[in-house]
């Protein structure tokens, strides 16, 4: 296994993709990854199991942190291997071709077309109630199924027209819900707090802080933080990558991270903790409380182009981990195509989103997410674990090295091993969970029976 050396990084071969992701263009990649439903729907859930206003605004701190420490720890490994596929060129390098290709098993058969449903699903629900329907009875139920199918169409178009397409409505719509979060958060903390004083006392109520309730907490922040490491499946298209990878990724993160913390803090300025805990859409209702129905109205828009900008993000970036795979011999070879005049991986790009349209028109928003979340749990822990081995190795130069090491990456795995230890535990979720590992194990023979492997 070796790594392609840092002067060649921005070179690309002939039939590679070429660099033309700047730095601006990848921090909206960072940053519309992550923030899609999840700062509008989990705060509800969260507040429901630490109903105190210090241990509520605590506990999205510490998912902070852990997002935090996965970045900086995938910075360095990005620096060294600014690959196309991201994930699975850093498992590849960490861990060996198996586990690589386990990755791209899971990426293929569940990880991303469950991803796509559960965004597209969001996206179709928030559009219906814009323009005055309920998406949560008949038939509007089943046409937010529709709705979604077209969503994921369009912006798998876009992106097979040219990465500036994609990036461009990436750059677009995170801007446009960056600052929808930006405005609701001033709108609450300029005129919502003076009308209340705030309800943050008492701070720590008797029992809002139960060691077992912060762990269930935490999995839905983390879970509201996820998206942070998908800019890495593009880092064979960014510009500059040994300095740009690192920036977008400590910089987007960052801004995540401010952003999440503030709009919990404005929440509390304006609805006490026990009325957040009641809220489906709590930015809505929080909206109202300070503007009226127009602030719903506005509310929803955002959370529209939340939803519409991921979706965008991951039709941008997740395809390439099937073109890295196609282009390493572990799937077949035209997956790899790029596109003759727009010069994108059209048919991986066409793959994913077949799949997510075959996903979003049989499952659940619920358990499209709970898939999403479960099956990238081994792989997160090993790209990011992969620093140890690469450390060890000689030849290993990163351009940027991760501050705090070996701690910091071992807290990030310490997040992920709450993750799965809770889908493990719990009674709910034990079966569904066994069936998807069952599904990437499932790759283990795939891989034995029909992918070459490389002599010596």
């Amino acid at each position: 296994m070796s790594t392609p050396p840092s002067s060649s990084a921005s070179a690309p071969a002939p039939g590679a993709l070429p660099r033309r992701i700047g730095l601006w263009s990848a921090v909206a990649v960072c940053i519309g990854s992550t923030i899609g439903s999840g700062i509008f729907r989990s705060p509800a859930g969260i507040a429901d199991k630490i109903p105190g206003p210090l241990p509520l605004l605590a506990i999205w701190a510490v998912g902070g942190v852990f997002a935090l420490c996965g970045a900086l720890t995938l910075a360095e490994v990005a620096s060294h291997i600014p690959q196309t596929g991201g994930f699975y060129a850093f498992l590849r390098e960490g861990w060996g071709r198996l586990y690589a290709f386990l990755f791209g098993w899971g990426q293929l058969t569940i990880v991303r077309a469950a991803a796509l449903g559960a965004i597209a699903i969001t996206f179709a629900e928030y559009f219906l109630r814009v323009i005055g329907f309920d998406p949560t009875v008949a038939p509007y139920d089943q046409y937010a199924r529709y709705v979604a199918a077209g969503a994921i169409f369009i912006t798998a178009i876009f992106n097979i027209v040219g990465v500036k397409w994609g990036t461009a409505i990436t750059n677009v719509t995170t801007v446009a819900k960056f600052g929808g979060l930006a405005f609701i958060i001033l709108a609450a903390l300029a005129l919502g707090l003076p009308k209340t004083g705030g309800n943050f006392t008492p701070m720590v109520p008797e029992g809002s802080f139960v060691l077992g309730s912060a762990g269930l907490a935490l999995v839905s922040v983390l879970w509201a933080y996820d998206g942070w490491g998908d800019l890495s499946y593009v880092a064979g298209e960014v510009k500059d990558p040994q300095r740009n990878l690192p920036r977008a990724l400590i910089g987007g993160t960052l801004a995540v991270i401010v952003i999440y913390c503030l709009a919990n803090l404005a929440y509390l300025a304006v609805l006490p903790v026990e009325k957040i805990r009641a809220s489906k859409l709590v930015a809505a209702d929080v909206a109202e409380v300070v503007l009226g129905r127009p602030g719903v109205i506005f509310v929803s828009v955002t959370v529209m182009l939340s939803t519409f900008g991921t979706l965008s993000a991951v039709l941008l970036t997740s395809p390439r981990v099937l073109f890295a795979m196609a282009d390493d011999g572990m799937l077949f070879k035209p997956v790899a195509a790029v596109h003759p005049k727009y010069k994108t991986p059209y048919v991986a790009i066409s793959l994913v989103a077949f799949l997510g349209l075959v996903y979003v028109l049989f499952l659940t928003f619920e358990k499209l997410a709970d898939t999403f979340v479960i099956a990238m749990l081994p792989f997160y822990a090993g790209g990011v674990a992969a620093v140890y081995r690469l450390r060890a190795r000689p030849g290993y130069v990163p351009k940027f090295r991760t501050p705090g090491y070996p701690v910091v990456p071992a807290v990030f795995l310490l997040s992920v091993a709450i993750l799965l230890g809770n889908a493990l535990l719990d009674a709910g979720s034990r079966v569904w969970t066994a069936g998807i590992f069952a599904v990437l194990l499932a790759g283990i023979p795939v891989y034995a029976l029909f992918v070459p492997h490389p002599k010596g």
